[in-house]
Protein backbone atom coordinates (compact mmCIF):
# COMPACT_ATOMS: atom_id res chain seq x y z
CA UNK A 1 0.00 0.00 0.00
CA UNK A 2 3.02 1.80 0.79
CA UNK A 3 4.03 1.69 -2.82
CA UNK A 4 0.58 2.77 -4.40
CA UNK A 5 0.30 5.97 -2.32
CA UNK A 6 4.14 6.70 -2.50
CA UNK A 7 4.27 6.35 -6.76
CA UNK A 8 0.61 8.19 -7.01
CA UNK A 9 1.72 11.45 -5.26
CA UNK A 10 4.73 11.65 -7.66
CA UNK A 11 2.91 10.30 -10.61
CA UNK A 12 0.42 13.07 -9.65
CA UNK A 13 3.68 15.85 -8.91
CA UNK A 14 5.47 14.95 -12.23
CA UNK A 15 1.91 15.12 -14.24
CA UNK A 16 1.54 19.00 -12.83
CA UNK A 17 4.85 20.06 -13.35
CA UNK A 18 5.01 17.93 -17.00
CA UNK A 19 1.93 19.94 -17.84
CA UNK A 20 2.38 23.58 -16.87
CA UNK A 21 6.31 22.79 -18.46
CA UNK A 22 4.73 22.21 -21.74
CA UNK A 23 2.23 24.75 -21.35
CA UNK A 24 5.30 27.58 -20.78
CA UNK A 25 7.83 26.01 -23.24
CA UNK A 26 4.72 26.27 -26.06
CA UNK A 27 3.86 29.47 -25.48
CA UNK A 28 7.39 30.57 -25.43
CA UNK A 29 7.65 28.82 -28.81
CA UNK A 30 4.77 30.63 -29.69
CA UNK A 31 6.27 33.57 -29.34
CA UNK A 32 9.43 32.72 -30.64
CA UNK A 33 7.46 32.19 -33.80
CA UNK A 34 5.57 35.38 -33.95
CA UNK A 35 8.54 37.46 -33.72
CA UNK A 36 11.04 35.43 -35.93
CA UNK A 37 9.59 33.91 -38.48
CA UNK A 38 6.27 35.73 -38.94
CA UNK A 39 7.27 39.42 -38.33
CA UNK A 40 11.16 39.03 -38.81
CA UNK A 41 10.82 36.70 -41.66
CA UNK A 42 7.72 37.88 -43.33
CA UNK A 43 6.60 33.70 -43.07
CA UNK A 44 3.32 32.31 -41.54
CA UNK A 45 3.38 28.92 -42.00
CA UNK A 46 0.63 26.76 -42.46
CA UNK A 47 -1.58 25.82 -38.85
CA UNK A 48 -1.09 22.28 -37.57
CA UNK A 49 -4.70 20.54 -37.17
CA UNK A 50 -6.51 23.18 -39.18
CA UNK A 51 -9.59 22.49 -41.48
CA UNK A 52 -8.83 22.32 -45.17
CA UNK A 53 -9.37 26.20 -46.20
CA UNK A 54 -7.69 27.49 -42.86
CA UNK A 55 -4.61 25.45 -43.79
CA UNK A 56 -4.08 26.32 -47.26
CA UNK A 57 -4.39 29.94 -45.90
CA UNK A 58 -1.17 30.67 -45.02
CA UNK A 59 1.64 33.23 -46.36
CA UNK A 60 5.16 32.29 -48.03
CA UNK A 61 7.99 34.94 -47.09
CA UNK A 62 8.30 37.46 -50.10
CA UNK A 63 12.10 37.59 -49.50
CA UNK A 64 13.72 34.79 -49.28
CA UNK A 65 16.98 36.07 -48.01
CA UNK A 66 15.10 37.69 -44.35
CA UNK A 67 14.26 34.03 -43.90
CA UNK A 68 18.31 33.12 -44.47
CA UNK A 69 19.05 35.79 -42.00
CA UNK A 70 16.37 34.72 -39.29
CA UNK A 71 17.09 31.00 -39.25
CA UNK A 72 21.30 32.03 -39.00
CA UNK A 73 20.11 34.72 -36.07
CA UNK A 74 18.68 31.77 -34.39
CA UNK A 75 21.58 29.54 -34.52
CA UNK A 76 23.63 32.11 -33.19
CA UNK A 77 21.67 33.07 -30.39
CA UNK A 78 20.90 29.03 -29.49
CA UNK A 79 24.59 28.27 -29.29
CA UNK A 80 25.43 31.67 -27.48
CA UNK A 81 22.90 30.58 -24.82
CA UNK A 82 23.35 26.56 -24.47
CA UNK A 83 27.14 26.68 -24.67
CA UNK A 84 27.73 29.57 -21.99
CA UNK A 85 25.13 28.06 -19.73
CA UNK A 86 24.58 24.42 -19.85
CA UNK A 87 26.47 22.49 -22.59
CA UNK A 88 24.57 19.25 -22.43
CA UNK A 89 21.67 21.24 -23.55
CA UNK A 90 22.54 21.02 -26.95
CA UNK A 91 21.19 18.59 -29.17
CA UNK A 92 18.03 16.67 -29.17
CA UNK A 93 17.11 16.80 -25.64
CA UNK A 94 15.66 13.52 -25.31
CA UNK A 95 18.99 11.45 -25.74
CA UNK A 96 20.65 13.35 -22.88
CA UNK A 97 17.47 12.40 -20.60
CA UNK A 98 17.73 8.80 -21.81
CA UNK A 99 21.56 9.65 -20.58
CA UNK A 100 20.52 10.59 -17.19
CA UNK A 101 19.27 7.87 -16.74
CA UNK A 102 21.17 5.06 -17.62
CA UNK A 103 24.49 6.93 -16.48
CA UNK A 104 23.90 9.72 -13.69
CA UNK A 105 21.52 8.31 -11.29
CA UNK A 106 18.67 10.55 -13.11
CA UNK A 107 20.60 13.31 -11.95
CA UNK A 108 19.97 16.67 -14.20
CA UNK A 109 21.14 19.85 -13.13
CA UNK A 110 18.24 22.61 -12.47
CA UNK A 111 19.35 25.16 -15.18
CA UNK A 112 19.07 23.00 -17.90
CA UNK A 113 14.91 23.01 -18.14
CA UNK A 114 15.44 26.75 -18.28
CA UNK A 115 18.36 27.07 -20.76
CA UNK A 116 16.50 24.22 -23.07
CA UNK A 117 13.00 25.69 -22.93
CA UNK A 118 14.63 29.07 -24.01
CA UNK A 119 17.46 27.91 -26.48
CA UNK A 120 14.95 25.39 -28.18
CA UNK A 121 12.11 28.01 -28.68
CA UNK A 122 13.93 30.01 -30.44
CA UNK A 123 15.79 27.46 -32.59
CA UNK A 124 12.51 26.68 -33.66
CA UNK A 125 10.75 29.77 -33.67
CA UNK A 126 13.51 31.10 -35.92
CA UNK A 127 12.70 28.49 -38.30
CA UNK A 128 15.41 26.02 -37.27
CA UNK A 129 14.40 22.09 -38.35
CA UNK A 130 13.58 20.60 -35.13
CA UNK A 131 11.03 19.71 -32.73
CA UNK A 132 9.42 20.34 -29.24
CA UNK A 133 9.04 16.59 -28.23
CA UNK A 134 13.02 16.52 -27.43
CA UNK A 135 13.20 19.86 -25.25
CA UNK A 136 9.72 19.25 -23.61
CA UNK A 137 11.41 15.57 -22.41
CA UNK A 138 14.57 17.07 -21.35
CA UNK A 139 12.00 20.15 -19.74
CA UNK A 140 9.93 17.63 -17.96
CA UNK A 141 13.10 14.88 -16.70
CA UNK A 142 14.68 17.74 -15.20
CA UNK A 143 11.96 18.64 -13.44
CA UNK A 144 11.63 15.18 -12.08
CA UNK A 145 15.39 15.23 -10.87
CA UNK A 146 14.85 17.78 -9.46
CA UNK A 147 11.67 16.72 -7.59
CA UNK A 148 13.52 13.65 -6.76
CA UNK A 149 16.35 15.88 -4.89
CA UNK A 150 13.74 18.04 -2.73
CA UNK A 151 12.16 14.72 -1.76
CA UNK A 152 15.18 13.02 -0.74
CA UNK A 153 14.64 9.95 -3.03
CA UNK A 154 17.87 8.05 -3.83
CA UNK A 155 18.59 7.21 -7.36
CA UNK A 156 16.63 4.54 -8.43
CA UNK A 157 13.47 6.94 -7.61
CA UNK A 158 15.39 9.31 -9.26
CA UNK A 159 15.75 7.33 -12.66
CA UNK A 160 12.03 6.15 -12.41
CA UNK A 161 10.94 10.15 -12.28
CA UNK A 162 13.31 11.18 -15.16
CA UNK A 163 11.75 8.24 -17.24
CA UNK A 164 8.24 9.52 -16.56
CA UNK A 165 8.92 12.67 -16.87
CA UNK A 166 10.28 12.17 -20.18
CA UNK A 167 6.93 10.21 -21.46
CA UNK A 168 4.40 12.55 -19.74
CA UNK A 169 6.16 15.73 -21.05
CA UNK A 170 5.84 14.44 -24.50
CA UNK A 171 2.64 12.81 -24.37
CA UNK A 172 1.32 16.37 -22.90
CA UNK A 173 2.69 18.58 -25.80
CA UNK A 174 1.55 16.34 -28.56
CA UNK A 175 -1.89 15.59 -26.74
CA UNK A 176 -1.05 11.69 -26.52
CA UNK A 177 -1.75 10.86 -23.12
CA UNK A 178 -1.52 6.66 -23.48
CA UNK A 179 1.07 6.53 -25.94
CA UNK A 180 3.26 9.36 -23.56
CA UNK A 181 3.03 6.49 -20.67
CA UNK A 182 3.88 3.82 -22.88
CA UNK A 183 6.98 6.15 -23.92
CA UNK A 184 8.21 6.54 -20.58
CA UNK A 185 9.42 2.80 -20.38
CA UNK A 186 9.73 2.00 -24.34
CA UNK A 187 12.43 4.95 -24.79
CA UNK A 188 14.98 3.78 -22.88
CA UNK A 189 16.04 0.47 -24.35
CA UNK A 190 16.04 -0.99 -27.91
CA UNK A 191 15.17 -3.95 -26.96
CA UNK A 192 13.35 -3.84 -23.49
CA UNK A 193 10.84 -2.18 -21.14
CA UNK A 194 10.95 -0.50 -18.09
CA UNK A 195 8.07 -1.71 -16.87
CA UNK A 196 8.33 0.27 -13.39
CA UNK A 197 7.81 3.64 -15.06
CA UNK A 198 4.47 2.51 -16.90
CA UNK A 199 2.47 2.82 -14.09
CA UNK A 200 3.23 5.90 -12.35
CA UNK A 201 3.37 7.62 -15.86
CA UNK A 202 -0.35 6.08 -16.49
CA UNK A 203 -1.02 8.67 -13.30
CA UNK A 204 1.20 11.47 -14.58
CA UNK A 205 0.46 11.59 -18.49
CA UNK A 206 -3.28 12.11 -17.92
CA UNK A 207 -2.62 14.83 -15.70
CA UNK A 208 0.33 16.63 -17.83
CA UNK A 209 -2.64 15.93 -20.96
CA UNK A 210 -5.06 17.39 -18.94
CA UNK A 211 -3.17 20.54 -18.32
CA UNK A 212 -1.68 21.20 -21.21
CA UNK A 213 -5.09 20.79 -23.46
CA UNK A 214 -6.78 23.17 -20.32
CA UNK A 215 -4.62 26.37 -21.92
CA UNK A 216 -3.88 24.64 -25.57
CA UNK A 217 -7.44 22.96 -26.34
CA UNK A 218 -8.42 19.51 -27.02
CA UNK A 219 -8.64 19.31 -30.45
CA UNK A 220 -6.17 16.57 -31.92
CA UNK A 221 -3.12 17.64 -33.47
CA UNK A 222 -4.06 16.88 -37.23
CA UNK A 223 -7.37 16.46 -38.57
CA UNK A 224 -7.44 12.98 -40.53
CA UNK A 225 -10.59 11.77 -42.94
CA UNK A 226 -12.33 8.37 -41.86
CA UNK A 227 -10.67 6.03 -44.40
CA UNK A 228 -11.65 2.30 -45.20
CA UNK A 229 -9.20 -0.29 -45.30
CA UNK A 230 -9.25 -3.42 -47.14
CA UNK A 231 -7.36 -7.47 -45.88
CA UNK A 232 -5.23 -6.73 -49.78
CA UNK A 233 -4.15 -3.31 -48.45
CA UNK A 234 -1.68 -4.27 -46.12
CA UNK A 235 0.80 -5.69 -48.39
CA UNK A 236 0.87 -1.98 -49.17
CA UNK A 237 1.66 -0.93 -46.22
CA UNK A 238 4.29 -3.71 -45.56
CA UNK A 239 5.94 -2.15 -48.84
CA UNK A 240 5.36 0.71 -46.98
CA UNK A 241 6.96 -0.29 -44.14
CA UNK A 242 10.62 -1.48 -46.20
CA UNK A 243 10.66 2.24 -47.96
CA UNK A 244 10.28 4.02 -44.36
CA UNK A 245 12.84 1.56 -43.22
CA UNK A 246 15.70 2.46 -45.52
CA UNK A 247 14.45 6.20 -45.03
CA UNK A 248 14.93 5.70 -41.61
CA UNK A 249 18.40 4.94 -41.62
CA UNK A 250 19.53 7.29 -43.64
CA UNK A 251 18.12 9.89 -41.29
CA UNK A 252 20.08 8.44 -38.58
CA UNK A 253 23.37 8.22 -40.84
CA UNK A 254 23.06 11.57 -42.07
CA UNK A 255 21.95 12.77 -38.17
CA UNK A 256 24.82 11.32 -36.68
CA UNK A 257 27.63 12.05 -39.46
CA UNK A 258 26.35 15.65 -39.64
CA UNK A 259 27.51 16.33 -36.08
CA UNK A 260 30.36 14.04 -36.14
CA UNK A 261 31.66 16.22 -38.95
CA UNK A 262 31.05 19.48 -37.25
CA UNK A 263 32.61 18.09 -34.11
CA UNK A 264 36.05 16.97 -35.89
CA UNK A 265 36.12 20.27 -37.45
CA UNK A 266 35.69 22.73 -34.73
CA UNK A 267 37.71 20.47 -32.70
CA UNK A 268 40.53 20.77 -35.38
CA UNK A 269 40.32 24.38 -35.89
CA UNK A 270 40.05 25.47 -32.23
CA UNK A 271 36.89 27.41 -33.15
CA UNK A 272 34.29 28.14 -30.15
CA UNK A 273 31.65 25.97 -29.49
CA UNK A 274 29.13 28.98 -29.18
CA UNK A 275 29.52 29.58 -32.82
CA UNK A 276 28.62 25.98 -33.90
CA UNK A 277 25.29 25.84 -34.00
CA UNK A 278 25.01 29.24 -36.04
CA UNK A 279 27.13 27.28 -38.60
CA UNK A 280 24.85 24.72 -38.85
CA UNK A 281 22.28 27.41 -39.08
CA UNK A 282 23.20 29.33 -42.09
CA UNK A 283 23.99 26.26 -44.24
CA UNK A 284 20.37 24.59 -43.50
CA UNK A 285 19.32 28.08 -44.30
CA UNK A 286 20.68 28.71 -47.82
CA UNK A 287 19.39 25.20 -48.32
CA UNK A 288 16.26 26.07 -47.94
CA UNK A 289 16.91 29.74 -49.69
CA UNK A 290 18.27 27.38 -52.82
CA UNK A 291 15.09 24.84 -52.45
CA UNK A 292 12.92 28.27 -52.76
CA UNK A 293 14.69 30.02 -55.49
CA UNK A 294 15.35 27.41 -58.08
CA UNK A 295 13.33 24.24 -57.28
CA UNK A 296 10.39 24.76 -55.46
CA UNK A 297 9.17 27.12 -52.62
CA UNK A 298 6.88 24.67 -50.78
CA UNK A 299 9.48 22.00 -51.23
CA UNK A 300 11.75 24.72 -48.87
CA UNK A 301 9.27 26.13 -47.11
CA UNK A 302 8.60 22.34 -45.87
CA UNK A 303 11.91 21.94 -44.64
CA UNK A 304 11.81 24.91 -41.91
CA UNK A 305 10.35 24.75 -38.02
CA UNK A 306 8.80 21.82 -37.02
CA UNK A 307 6.57 21.18 -40.25
CA UNK A 308 3.82 20.20 -38.97
CA UNK A 309 1.63 22.45 -40.56
CA UNK A 310 3.14 20.92 -44.39
CA UNK A 311 2.06 17.52 -42.75
CA UNK A 312 -1.53 18.35 -42.60
CA UNK A 313 -1.27 19.91 -46.20
CA UNK A 314 0.14 16.23 -47.30
CA UNK A 315 -2.93 14.75 -45.17
CA UNK A 316 -5.43 16.82 -47.21
CA UNK A 317 -3.57 15.43 -49.86
CA UNK A 318 -3.02 19.39 -51.25
CA UNK A 319 1.01 18.85 -52.16
CA UNK A 320 1.63 16.71 -55.19
CA UNK A 321 3.92 13.36 -54.37
CA UNK A 322 7.17 14.84 -56.47
CA UNK A 323 7.37 18.23 -53.70
CA UNK A 324 6.38 15.54 -50.99
CA UNK A 325 9.24 13.54 -51.47
CA UNK A 326 11.94 16.49 -51.56
CA UNK A 327 10.71 17.79 -48.44
CA UNK A 328 11.05 14.85 -47.27
CA UNK A 329 14.51 14.11 -48.29
CA UNK A 330 15.63 17.59 -47.59
CA UNK A 331 14.08 17.78 -44.11
CA UNK A 332 16.70 14.73 -43.34
CA UNK A 333 19.67 17.48 -44.27
CA UNK A 334 18.07 20.51 -42.47
CA UNK A 335 17.32 18.67 -39.31
CA UNK A 336 20.99 17.40 -39.53
CA UNK A 337 22.42 20.43 -40.10
CA UNK A 338 20.08 22.50 -36.87
CA UNK A 339 20.41 19.82 -34.89
CA UNK A 340 23.26 17.82 -35.19
CA UNK A 341 25.71 21.18 -35.48
CA UNK A 342 24.53 21.63 -31.84
CA UNK A 343 21.26 23.81 -31.87
CA UNK A 344 18.50 22.84 -29.39
CA UNK A 345 15.47 21.08 -30.77
CA UNK A 346 14.18 17.43 -30.70
CA UNK A 347 13.78 14.39 -33.61
CA UNK A 348 10.73 13.32 -33.21
CA UNK A 349 8.84 15.80 -34.93
CA UNK A 350 11.09 16.24 -37.86
CA UNK A 351 10.88 12.47 -37.99
CA UNK A 352 7.38 12.09 -38.20
CA UNK A 353 7.40 15.03 -40.97
CA UNK A 354 9.98 12.88 -42.80
CA UNK A 355 8.19 9.49 -42.45
CA UNK A 356 4.70 11.42 -43.50
CA UNK A 357 6.01 12.82 -46.67
CA UNK A 358 7.81 10.23 -47.63
CA UNK A 359 4.27 7.83 -46.79
CA UNK A 360 2.26 10.52 -48.78
CA UNK A 361 4.75 10.36 -52.00
CA UNK A 362 4.19 6.43 -51.86
CA UNK A 363 0.55 6.06 -51.03
CA UNK A 364 0.33 8.98 -54.75
CA UNK A 365 2.65 6.81 -56.71
CA UNK A 366 1.17 3.75 -55.41
CA UNK A 367 -2.22 4.87 -56.83
CA UNK A 368 -0.92 5.95 -59.58
CA UNK A 369 0.18 2.07 -60.60
CA UNK A 370 -2.91 0.63 -58.96
CA UNK A 371 -5.60 3.01 -59.01
CA UNK A 372 -8.06 0.44 -58.77
CA UNK A 373 -6.93 -1.07 -55.48
CA UNK A 374 -5.70 2.05 -53.65
CA UNK A 375 -7.81 4.57 -53.99
CA UNK A 376 -7.12 8.55 -53.44
CA UNK A 377 -8.77 8.68 -50.40
CA UNK A 378 -6.43 6.18 -48.81
CA UNK A 379 -3.17 8.14 -49.25
CA UNK A 380 -3.69 10.30 -45.30
CA UNK A 381 -3.34 6.65 -44.38
CA UNK A 382 -0.52 6.25 -46.16
CA UNK A 383 0.72 9.85 -44.31
CA UNK A 384 0.32 9.14 -40.61
CA UNK A 385 1.08 5.09 -41.27
CA UNK A 386 4.25 6.93 -42.63
CA UNK A 387 4.77 8.63 -39.97
CA UNK A 388 4.73 6.18 -37.40
CA UNK A 389 6.67 3.28 -39.46
CA UNK A 390 9.95 5.41 -39.97
CA UNK A 391 9.91 6.98 -36.08
CA UNK A 392 8.60 4.10 -34.25
CA UNK A 393 11.56 2.27 -36.26
CA UNK A 394 14.11 4.12 -35.52
CA UNK A 395 13.34 5.33 -31.85
CA UNK A 396 12.55 1.50 -30.97
CA UNK A 397 9.44 2.38 -29.16
CA UNK A 398 7.17 1.22 -31.87
CA UNK A 399 4.11 0.66 -29.80
CA UNK A 400 4.34 3.90 -27.99
CA UNK A 401 4.63 5.72 -31.42
CA UNK A 402 1.74 3.90 -32.49
CA UNK A 403 -0.33 4.54 -29.87
CA UNK A 404 0.36 8.32 -30.45
CA UNK A 405 0.03 9.00 -33.97
CA UNK A 406 -3.40 7.31 -33.80
CA UNK A 407 -4.03 9.95 -30.94
CA UNK A 408 -2.66 12.53 -32.26
CA UNK A 409 -4.76 11.99 -35.71
CA UNK A 410 -7.63 10.79 -33.05
CA UNK A 411 -7.96 7.64 -35.45
CA UNK A 412 -7.35 4.00 -34.22
CA UNK A 413 -8.36 2.36 -37.33
CA UNK A 414 -4.66 2.44 -38.44
CA UNK A 415 -3.46 0.21 -35.87
CA UNK A 416 -3.77 -3.28 -37.83
CA UNK A 417 -1.93 -1.37 -41.11
CA UNK A 418 0.62 0.15 -38.30
CA UNK A 419 1.80 -2.59 -37.26
CA UNK A 420 2.20 -4.01 -40.09
CA UNK A 421 4.37 -1.41 -41.47
CA UNK A 422 6.15 -1.06 -38.44
CA UNK A 423 7.20 -4.51 -37.86
CA UNK A 424 8.64 -4.29 -41.35
CA UNK A 425 10.50 -1.19 -40.22
CA UNK A 426 11.91 -2.13 -37.08
CA UNK A 427 13.01 -5.01 -38.38
CA UNK A 428 14.74 -3.81 -41.39
CA UNK A 429 16.83 -0.94 -38.76
CA UNK A 430 17.86 -3.53 -36.81
CA UNK A 431 19.60 -2.05 -33.87
CA UNK A 432 20.61 1.09 -35.26
CA UNK A 433 18.75 3.51 -33.80
CA UNK A 434 18.08 7.92 -33.74
CA UNK A 435 18.74 7.52 -29.80
CA UNK A 436 22.10 6.31 -29.43
CA UNK A 437 22.08 6.88 -25.68
CA UNK A 438 19.50 3.63 -26.04
CA UNK A 439 20.94 0.55 -24.17
CA UNK A 440 19.83 -3.30 -25.66
CA UNK A 441 17.95 -3.95 -22.55
CA UNK A 442 18.19 -3.57 -18.67
CA UNK A 443 20.90 -6.05 -18.14
CA UNK A 444 23.19 -3.88 -20.41
CA UNK A 445 22.26 -0.51 -18.63
CA UNK A 446 24.73 0.73 -16.05
CA UNK A 447 21.49 1.86 -14.12
CA UNK A 448 20.55 -2.09 -13.60
CA UNK A 449 23.58 -3.21 -13.25
CA UNK A 450 23.81 -3.74 -9.13
CA UNK A 451 20.66 -5.77 -9.75
CA UNK A 452 22.03 -7.86 -12.46
CA UNK A 453 24.80 -8.83 -10.29
CA UNK A 454 22.57 -9.51 -7.10
CA UNK A 455 20.24 -11.62 -9.30
CA UNK A 456 23.59 -13.41 -10.70
CA UNK A 457 24.95 -14.38 -6.90
CA UNK A 458 21.80 -14.99 -5.93
CA UNK A 459 21.23 -18.10 -8.98
CA UNK A 460 24.61 -19.43 -8.21
CA UNK A 461 25.49 -21.58 -5.53
CA UNK A 462 28.97 -21.84 -3.32
CA UNK A 463 29.37 -25.43 -3.66
CA UNK A 464 29.88 -24.93 -7.80
CA UNK A 465 32.88 -22.27 -7.09
CA UNK A 466 34.11 -23.47 -4.05
CA UNK A 467 37.80 -25.17 -4.07
CA UNK A 468 36.98 -28.48 -2.29
CA UNK A 469 38.46 -30.02 0.93
CA UNK A 470 40.94 -32.41 -1.35
CA UNK A 471 42.45 -29.56 -3.02
CA UNK A 472 42.72 -27.65 0.12
CA UNK A 473 45.59 -27.80 2.35
CA UNK A 474 44.74 -27.31 6.32
CA UNK A 475 47.06 -27.34 9.18
CA UNK A 476 46.19 -28.91 12.73
CA UNK A 477 45.30 -26.63 15.78
CA UNK A 478 48.47 -28.26 17.36
CA UNK A 479 51.37 -27.21 15.06
CA UNK A 480 53.04 -24.33 15.40
CA UNK A 481 52.95 -20.46 13.80
CA UNK A 482 55.85 -20.86 11.58
CA UNK A 483 54.58 -23.93 10.10
CA UNK A 484 51.22 -22.13 9.07
CA UNK A 485 53.16 -19.25 7.44
CA UNK A 486 55.43 -22.00 5.11
CA UNK A 487 52.22 -23.84 3.87
CA UNK A 488 50.70 -19.85 3.40
CA UNK A 489 53.73 -19.23 1.19
CA UNK A 490 53.32 -22.54 -0.65
CA UNK A 491 49.52 -22.21 -1.27
CA UNK A 492 49.49 -18.17 -1.87
CA UNK A 493 46.12 -18.23 0.77
CA UNK A 494 46.43 -15.88 3.87
CA UNK A 495 43.38 -17.54 5.79
CA UNK A 496 43.75 -21.83 6.84
CA UNK A 497 41.50 -23.93 8.07
CA UNK A 498 42.73 -25.35 10.94
CA UNK A 499 41.21 -28.87 11.33
CA UNK A 500 40.94 -31.72 13.97
CA UNK A 501 40.15 -35.50 12.10
CA UNK A 502 38.45 -33.75 8.99
CA UNK A 503 36.66 -31.23 11.30
CA UNK A 504 36.64 -27.62 10.70
CA UNK A 505 37.97 -26.69 14.49
CA UNK A 506 39.35 -22.54 13.80
CA UNK A 507 40.61 -20.18 10.98
CA UNK A 508 44.80 -19.12 10.87
CA UNK A 509 45.19 -15.93 9.19
CA UNK A 510 48.82 -15.56 8.81
CA UNK A 511 48.33 -11.75 9.60
CA UNK A 512 48.59 -12.06 13.26
CA UNK A 513 52.59 -13.41 12.95
CA UNK A 514 52.43 -9.17 12.40
CA UNK A 515 52.17 -9.40 16.04
CA UNK A 516 54.44 -11.40 17.45
CA UNK A 517 58.04 -11.71 17.38
CA UNK A 518 59.69 -13.75 14.99
CA UNK A 519 61.20 -15.58 17.72
CA UNK A 520 58.13 -16.90 18.78
CA UNK A 521 56.80 -18.16 15.64
CA UNK A 522 58.44 -21.68 15.52
CA UNK A 523 56.93 -21.84 19.90
CA UNK A 524 53.86 -20.86 19.54
CA UNK A 525 50.45 -23.47 18.71
CA UNK A 526 47.85 -22.43 16.06
CA UNK A 527 45.39 -23.01 18.94
CA UNK A 528 46.92 -20.03 20.88
CA UNK A 529 46.19 -17.42 17.65
CA UNK A 530 43.83 -19.25 15.63
CA UNK A 531 39.98 -17.75 15.08
CA UNK A 532 37.79 -20.54 17.18
CA UNK A 533 34.82 -19.65 16.10
CA UNK A 534 35.49 -18.62 12.27
CA UNK A 535 32.56 -17.17 9.81
CA UNK A 536 31.58 -20.29 7.73
CA UNK A 537 29.47 -21.13 4.39
CA UNK A 538 27.88 -24.04 2.88
CA UNK A 539 27.40 -25.38 0.09
CA UNK A 540 24.27 -24.23 -0.71
CA UNK A 541 24.41 -21.04 0.23
CA UNK A 542 24.09 -18.22 -2.38
CA UNK A 543 27.19 -16.15 -3.56
CA UNK A 544 25.83 -13.12 -1.95
CA UNK A 545 25.33 -15.03 1.27
CA UNK A 546 29.10 -15.64 1.08
CA UNK A 547 30.26 -12.84 0.00
CA UNK A 548 28.33 -11.00 2.59
CA UNK A 549 30.03 -12.98 5.39
CA UNK A 550 33.61 -12.73 4.00
CA UNK A 551 33.18 -8.85 3.41
CA UNK A 552 31.59 -8.65 7.20
CA UNK A 553 34.34 -10.94 8.79
CA UNK A 554 37.12 -8.80 6.99
CA UNK A 555 38.97 -11.64 5.62
CA UNK A 556 39.63 -13.02 2.28
CA UNK A 557 38.16 -16.77 2.66
CA UNK A 558 35.97 -18.45 4.40
CA UNK A 559 35.66 -22.30 4.89
CA UNK A 560 32.76 -24.12 3.61
CA UNK A 561 31.76 -27.00 6.12
CA UNK A 562 28.61 -29.47 6.11
CA UNK A 563 26.62 -31.21 9.23
CA UNK A 564 26.36 -30.30 12.36
CA UNK A 565 30.22 -31.13 13.11
CA UNK A 566 31.28 -28.91 11.48
CA UNK A 567 32.74 -31.07 8.57
CA UNK A 568 35.43 -28.82 6.29
CA UNK A 569 34.09 -29.48 2.52
CA UNK A 570 36.00 -26.81 0.65
CA UNK A 571 37.13 -23.28 0.50
CA UNK A 572 35.72 -19.79 -0.88
CA UNK A 573 37.50 -16.77 -1.67
CA UNK A 574 36.33 -13.36 -2.78
CA UNK A 575 38.63 -13.70 -5.64
CA UNK A 576 37.00 -17.04 -6.27
CA UNK A 577 33.55 -14.82 -6.64
CA UNK A 578 34.75 -11.97 -8.61
CA UNK A 579 35.94 -14.14 -10.92
CA UNK A 580 33.36 -16.09 -11.52
CA UNK A 581 30.86 -12.65 -11.65
CA UNK A 582 33.59 -11.79 -14.54
CA UNK A 583 32.67 -14.60 -16.27
CA UNK A 584 29.24 -14.07 -16.08
CA UNK A 585 28.88 -10.63 -17.29
CA UNK A 586 31.29 -10.47 -20.01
Amino acid sequence: MGYIRKWTLIGIIIGVISGFGAVIFYEMLRFSTKYFLEKGAGFIPPGEGAPLPEALNWVPPENPYRLLLVITLGGILSGLIVYTFAPEAEGHGTDAAIRAFHRENGKIRARIPIVKAIASAITIGSGGSAGREGPTAQISAGLGSLIADALKLGPEDRRLMVAIGIGTGIGSIFKAPLGGALLAGEILYKRDIETEAIIPALIASPIGYLIFCSFEGYDPMFIMPHVYFRPIHLLFFLLLGVVEGVVGLAYIYSFYRTRDIFSEFFERTGLPQHVKPAFGAFLSGLLVLALIKWVNPLAGLGAVGTGYGFLQLAIYNAIPWKILLLIGIFKIVTTSLTIGSGGSGGVFAPGLVIGGMIGGATGILLHSAFPSVIPLSLVPAFVAIGMVSLFGGISKAPIANMVMVSEMTNNYHFLVPAMAAVFVSYLLTGDNTIYEEQVGSKTESPAHAHEILSLIMRSIKVREIMRSAEDVLTISPMDSLMEALQLSIKTHYRCLPVTENGRLVGLIHTEIAHDIPVEEWDRIPIRDVMIKDPPVAHPNDSLSTALLKITRSGICCIPVVEGEDMTLVGIITKDDIIRRLSSEVS
